[in-house]
């Protein structure tokens, strides 16, 4: 059973009847004829092949209040993207697909890169970048939620929790950010999100002082997690990291530019469990140690913006009281983990913490070589400020690739 305590920084929306997933989405049909929700599914062509994705879309198929499903999808050469309009095919939904290396988006993004406007590498950020620039050009939408595609946990109530507070006409949520408890194996997961954000904010909190930033992102249960919806009037003016800091920056974009009393979590689902990306402690480019350093950074670019001063010392001491908090929550997990029957590795916990503990000193050393470095994707205001058809351009782009196959007319 859930709890019921707010922290009073924004509002926690609990699951504390289990309301059944039937009454939720009648509730949101209704709202959805007002009120259109799409969702955005951003995809790697792998995970069409994996486990989790064919058992997402059974579920989407009944779902009745989407008006549209955007896939964004990457690392697929022409066959594959063949392939995925046979394997989408299967949603009764209205659905478009991004297909992000074909030719007609590959000469948008290069428009874009001639401008200085285009996302400056690959990846999650990059792809859910222009699935939002999509939604806005479709103009199908006045609700928008992501998810991730690999979620091998996935219910139909998680995607109803999720876009409730902000479809339901009765509330003032312009966004919600999914949360969740990470048990799964007999074991707790969640390790950057336990042993690196968690005490990192604390140790934040002790050397540069209190915060409302800091005292904001440590109310979030689980603020890296990918699920969260939004209005669709909120899209235009959000800037997304380009790296992995795409939640920390997504969360740091709604506190810029909404109130806090419009942003909400929501209690999404009882346990979840996805693809583990490995630590990779031997290579900072990969996994979770690449995470880890790029989460790290859009915190103290975040802070420096709201006139944090940071230096070499305060880095030492940032690095320093997080070690020392981090092998501290080990023990509150570890007993946690027993209290409940579950294991909780305290060797590899510590490993975990040593390099996170390095990548914070590896983060703040990038930063402080380079501090006026902009790191964000603009955002599609801007991007229609210059190229005022550029929407319509993506839009009819999508469309055709959806009737050709990416194949241009001859002749």
């Amino acid at each position: 059973m859930s709890d019921f305590h707010q922290t009073g920084a924004i509002t926690t929306l609990h699951n504390l009847t289990r309301r059944p997933v039937d009454a939720l989405e009648a509730e949101l049909a209704a709202y959805a004829q007002t009120r259109p929700i799409t969702l955005i599914l951003p995809s790697l062509y792998s995970e069409l092949e994996g486990e989790a994705l064919p058992q997402i879309l059974q579920h989407l198929a009944g779902i009745p209040y989407l008006s549209q499903i955007i896939i964004g999808l990457d690392r697929a050469d022409r066959d594959q993207f063949e392939h995925a309009r046979e394997f989408f095919s299967v949603m009764p939904q209205n659905h478009r697909i991004l297909w992000n290396d074909g030719p007609r988006l590959r000469a948008i993004d290069e428009k874009l890169a001639e401008a200085g406007l285009a996302p400056t590498e690959p990846g999650k950020g990059r792809n859910v970048w222009y699935c939002l620039g999509y939604a806005l050009a479709a103009q199908k939408a006045d609700v928008v939620a992501t998810h991730d595609c690999d979620i091998v946990t996935y219910s139909r109530d998680l995607l109803a929790r999720l876009v409730y507070p902000v479809a339901n006409p009765a509330f003032r949520y312009v966004f919600s950010k999914g949360y969740y408890s990470r048990v799964a194996n007999d074991t707790i997961n969640g390790r950057v999100c336990r042993l690196l954000v968690t005490p990192l904010l604390h140790a934040l909190n002790m050397t540069v002082g209190q915060h409302n930033y800091i005292d904001y992102l440590s109310s979030f249960r689980y603020p890296l997690s990918g699920e969260f919806a939004m209005r669709v009037s909120v899209v235009p003016d959000i800037r997304i990291p380009t790296d992995w800091g795409l939640e920390i920056g997504v969360l740091s974009e709604m506190r810029r530019n909404v109130n806090a009393r419009a942003i909400c979590q929501v209690d999404i689902a009882d346990n979840y469990d996805h693809k583990h990306q490995d630590l990779s402690a031997d290579d900072s480019t990969q996994g979770l140690s690449r995470m880890s350093v790029d989460i790290t950074k859009a915190i103290f670019r975040k802070l420096a913006t709201e006139g944090v001063i940071f230096s070499a010392g305060t880095l030492r001491s940032v690095k320093a009281t997080y070690f020392r908090a981090a092998l501290d929550l080990i023990e509150s997990y570890h007993a946690d983990a027993i209290m409940n029957g579950l294991t909780l590795d305290r060797h590899k916990e510590e490993q975990a913490v040593e390099l996170f503990a390095a990548n914070i000193t590896a983060a703040g050393e990038v930063f402080l070589e380079n501090p006026s470095e902009t790191p964000f994707i603009p955002n599609w205001r801007r991007v229609n400020a210059a190229f005022p058809g550029l929407l319509a351009e993506l839009a009819a782009a999508v469309e055709k690739d959806s009737l050709d196959g990416g194949l241009p007319a001859s002749g």
